[in-house]
Formats: C-alpha cells, structure tokens, sequence
C-alpha cells in the first residue's frame, strides 16, 4: 500500500519543511490512496486553522503540490486536497518602509555599517532579497548592474544604474563576489537576511514589520512620485506590469486621501477671515 512520504526535494526548501514535517509526524503512518476532500478538510487543515488561517492557507498549498506528484508517480488518480474547501484568508504583506523610516535607520546606522549597506542596495536598486544578496562586482557594468532575475521559470535581465546614493556604499568593495557578504566573506541566505533587516530596523526604533521586501515597495513609491510609468518602474525592479500598477493604486490612494484632507478649511482659517472681515468693517 502507497504511504505518504516526503520528496527529497522539499528538504531544500526551509520555508516548507516545518509545515511538512508536522504532516508526516501526525499523518505519515496513512495510506495516499485513503485521502479524502473532507478529510484534508477536517482533520488535517481544520486543527490548523484553529491556531492560524495562515499556517493553514500554507499547508492546503503544501499538500496540493505532495499530492500532485503523488498523483504524477501513480500513488493516486487524483489530487483531494484541490477538492478541499480553500481556506479564507488574505495575506497583508509587508509595509513599505515611510520616508521617516528611512531616515531613522539611516541616523541609526552610519555608513560603513553593514546595516546601512544594506538598506542602500535593497532601496537603491528595488531587488527582491533572492538577488539582493547575490548582487557583486560582477554585476557592474559601467554606471550600472546588470542582473539575470529568474521569475516563474523564465529569465528576466534588469539594467538598474548606480544611483548616487548607493555608490559611496559600494565603491571600494572588490574583495567578495557579493556586497552583502558575512564576516568571512560568504553570500547571506535569504531567510537569515530577512530577519538580520527586521533586527536592524527594530534597533534603530522602526516598527516590527519593516523588512528588505517593504524596502523594494519604498523603491516602487519613489519611482512613481517621480512619475515613472510602470514600464519604467518595471526595468528597474523586474516587477510585472500588473502588481506595479497595484503598488500605484496603493500608494496614489494614500497621496489622494491627504490632497482630499487638505482640501477642506480648518475652523482656524475660519475664524480669521471672520476677525479679518470684522476689522474691515469696523
């Protein structure tokens, strides 16, 4: 009988890997063949999202790729788990660091730190962490980096130039293949880097949830301020046209709700054309 087991291949993925070895510890002993819909549902993703809807919206998305190649490798005929109900939820996704953030971190960690170097790269050149951490000399063409963006399976070549804010950062540093390298001179991991961004943030007093991806958004925002198109944004960032154009609605909301604010008369502005039209009548 077919057992539940987990692919090699997820091992290498350490965002999945607490979330499948929960499955196997609880589930691993069951039979494939015996899954249901409502069991996913039930017994599986139920107790689940009793503690979180995100843990469990996770772990439906982790169990439909096991059992699609379960269904691959002949385990089964079909994949129960894109029969269970999805779960209700809606992820909030980072917030785009303010412009008042960025100047604390930057009066929180003089340049020469590698804390300010980071900052400079992430908000200089709108790469996502992935490629933030792999940027180097190597990538530097002239007054620009040229960087191979790998997206959904495709190749995505951006041309970001150097802006004049990141160059005295980088200026000297010849003696690894990465900016961002480690005390002994090894490239950062993704996941360690997102956190050392959040640790960073926190010391210099900005909220919990300023990460290097709210970085990249406060990259978008100034792109469009400075009236960029998404075209534009988008040879910059490797971003698609259609998740720029969402950042714009988001950010042109928030510039059209201060111009609406601004629009009505305080009291105070009132009350001194009201003594003003006094005077004059008097």
């Amino acid at each position: 009988m077919a057992r539940l087991k987990l692919p090699k291949y997820v091992h290498d993925f350490t965002d999945n890997r607490s979330l499948i070895e929960r499955l196997r510890n609880s589930y691993g002993d069951r039979s494939v063949a015996g899954l249901t819909p409502e069991i996913i549902d039930k017994v599986i993703l139920k107790p689940i999202v009793a503690e979180s809807k995100a843990q469990a919206h996770t772990m439906r998305k982790r169990l439909v790729m096991l059992l699609d190649l379960a269904a691959l490798n002949g385990y089964r005929k079909d994949n129960p788990a894109r029969l269970a109900p999805k779960i209700k939820y809606k992820a909030k996704g980072w917030k785009p660091w303010t412009e008042a953030d960025i100047a604390k971190y930057r009066a929180h960690w003089a340049k020469g730190t590698p804390q300010r170097l980071a900052l400079e790269i992430l908000l200089n050149t709108g790469l996502r962490r992935a490629d933030a951490v792999k940027l180097g000399p190597q990538h530097r063409d002239g007054n620009r980096h040229i960087v191979n963006l790998r997206k959904s399976g495709e190749t995505v070549t951006v041309y970001i130039p150097v802006h004049p804010d990141l160059e005295p950062h980088i200026a000297g540093l010849h003696n690894h293949l990465v900016y961002l390298s480690t005390v002994y001179g090894a490239a950062r991991s993704e996941k360690a880097f997102t956190n050392y961004i959040i640790e960073a943030a926190r010391d210099a007093g900005l909220p919990p949830n300023r990460s290097p991806h709210g970085l990249r958004k406060a990259m978008c925002r100034r792109l469009t301020d400075g009236d960029c198109t998404p075209q534009q944004i988008s040879a910059i960032t490797g971003q698609s046209i259609v998740v720029i154009e969402r950042y714009i609605r988001d950010f042109n909301k928030e510039k059209a709700a201060e111009t609406a604010m601004a629009s009505i008369p305080s009291s105070a502005n009132e009350n001194e054309a009201q003594t003003k039209l006094a005077s004059e009548t008097t």
